[in-house]
């Protein structure tokens, strides 16, 4: 049984994340060197809201967003109880961040973080919780060197906890961010853990704030690296499409981007991680032996990179 979630437990959980999506506001604007997010705090008619934090048009971010939310309802959404049926009808109550960076430079990859806590039930009366999230790196072009950090800030956070968690959530998130319909994954994967409790709340709470620490030691040098490198038209062209696979990903297979809708969420919010400017080409086939070929054929396969 889970234990019991301390009295103070979600007001602290909802002070640290507004910590930390200023935190990494704060960074990713001095990454940008030009760019300020804009604030717009919203309310949703059924109990809560949440303040988003949207970057457009900086020096190397084309659109990125940070998005805080803390919402109530009178029934889990569906998609929060596709692995929990058994909350189904429960009330909840949910904290979070979110957030995605669409860059201009194809060289620069796209990059999600998420860290949140359910609670379902009533509070003082058995109630269930549970925190999920993690973080992830989806390239054009992707550099081995780039991989091999990531991962191993990945494996870093975790390493406290057991050397079994970084194997386990690594292949959550390789299963996790995949698009069956094609066949491919997403990117080359990072952390993603759900359903989270075994460790008791405060063990847990330390883990996420630590995966949260991580992820800007992740993705900084690579963005930091990697923005000023040179790109042309085809570079970019190819960017447009691959982001197609990052829409189809969130619209047809993403829990959070469902749970946003179903629960009557902010949809601006919610589609937010979506990039500003995408394409799809019918049947497009890379050239043979190609950086664009190699995508596929080298990066986007789940594999050890650590």
């Amino acid at each position: 049984m889970t234990d019991a979630m301390p009295v103070d437990g979600i007001q602290r959980v909802h002070d640290w994340l507004l910590t930390w999506q200023e935190r990494v506001c704060r960074f990713v604007e001095g990454w940008d060197g030009g760019g300020a997010f804009q604030a717009d705090r919203w309310d949703r008619p059924g109990g809560g809201g949440g303040e988003s934090r949207v970057l457009q048009g900086g020096r190397v971010i084309e659109q990125g967003g940070v998005n805080f939310s803390h919402v109530r309802g009178e029934a889990l959404p569906e998609a929060a109880t596709e692995r929990r049926a058994e909350l189904a009808g429960q009330p909840f109550e949910a904290v979070g961040v979110s957030l995605v960076l669409h860059p201009w430079n194809p060289y620069v990859p796209i990059t999600h973080a998420n860290l949140r806590l359910f609670v379902a039930g009533e509070p003082g009366r058995g109630a269930q919780w549970w925190f999920g999230g993690g973080f992830d790196l989806t390239p054009c072009y992707p550099f081995d060197d780039d991989c091999y950090h990531f991962h191993r800030c990945a494996r870093a956070a975790c390493a406290p906890f057991g050397e079994t968690v970084y194997p386990v959530f690594k292949r959550w998130c390789d299963d996790y961010f995949r698009l069956p319909h094609r066949d491919e994954q997403r990117g080359i994967g990072g952390l993603f853990f759900d359903d989270l409790n075994d460790w008791g709340f405060e063990t847990t709470f330390r883990f996420v704030q630590r995966v949260g620490r991580a992820f800007l030691d992740a993705y900084g040098p690579i963005i930091e690296s990697r923005r000023d490198h040179a790109y042309g038209d085809r570079e970019r062209e190819f960017q447009l499409y691959r982001r197609g696979r990052y829409v189809e990903f969130n619209l047809l297979q993403d829990r959070g981007t469902r749970f946003g809708i179903q629960s009557e969420g902010r949809t601006e919010s919610i589609l937010m991680s979506l990039p500003p400017r995408v394409r799809w080409e019918y049947g497009y086939q890379p050239e043979p032996g190609s950086p664009e070929a190699r995508l596929t054929e080298v990066y986007l396969i789940p594999r050890d990179w650590v």
